[in-house]
């Protein structure tokens, strides 16, 4: 079936290559500080062996697989975007990245829930790129390609210690914590300086595919991640 058209304002207008070492590279993504906040949570599923080295090692640590291919879904709970409200959506990305998580080069293709306004949208695509600063503003060094933006019907499950993402037959994941001693509390990675949050809560991968942009992976028993956000933007 075609694409359907894009209208000009639903793109974000982006370099397709960055340095993330050098902030003043004459290519590097250029942020706006704007005033946004996002509040709920992000979880993921990633191609390496229980559990992801990146989280205690912020990035340094190779990837088990020498590389890390994920998919990550953000549920936002609430949220805004210069006055514009984006409670109560959602979002996923598509994550290619060749090897260490903080040397950069990652790929990475946004799905927007179909239901944000152009104005949401647009905002959303801003956060996720680095564009608007504040506690993404890393992702400009961090991207150096954005390989596809679209709207999407994005469905999130969260159904006690089990975690969905649903984007038509491109990605369909699904995660489970992993249960710690006390079987109502998961096992938890806490007071970490991860970019994502302090507390990130083990998972592994049940059943968990992307079709996708050339991509065609399958985490199902890898590593998972669920952690709550709270993030914004430079501005008060």
């Amino acid at each position: 079936m075609a694409d359907r058209e894009r209208q000009p304002s639903d793109k974000l207008p982006i370099s397709q290559r960055i340095d993330q070492r050098i902030e003043s590279h004459p290519l590097r993504r250029k942020m706006d500080p704007t005033e946004w906040a996002i509040k709920g949570e992000l979880f993921l599923n990633c191609s390496c062996e229980m559990f992801c080295p990146c989280v205690i090692s912020l990035g340094a640590h190779p990837p088990t697989e020498g590389h890390c291919h994920a998919w990550m879904a953000i549920a936002i709970d609430e949220g805004h975007f210069e006055g514009e409200d984006l409670s109560g959506l959602n979002v996923g990305l598509l994550v290619d990245i060749p090897g260490r998580m903080g040397e950069g080069n990652w790929r990475v293709g946004a799905y927007v829930d179909e239901r944000a306004t152009q104005k949401a949208y647009n905002g959303i695509l801003k956060i996720f790129s680095g564009a608007a600063g504040g506690t993404t503003g890393l992702f400009t060094f961090l991207v150096s390609e954005i390989i596809g933006a679209e709207r999407e019907k994005v469905e999130i499950t969260r159904e006690g210690n089990k975690r969905g993402l649903y984007i038509g037959r491109k990605i369909a994941g699904e995660i489970e914590m992993i249960e710690g001693k006390s079987k109502d509390h998961p096992v938890v990675i806490s007071n970490s300086k991860y970019w994502m949050g302090p507390d990130i809560v083990a998972a592994r991968g049940l059943k968990s595919k992307v079709r996708d942009y050339g991509r065609v992976w399958d985490f199902g028993g890898k590593s998972a991640e669920v952690c709550a956000i709270d993030w914004k933007g430079p501005k008060p």
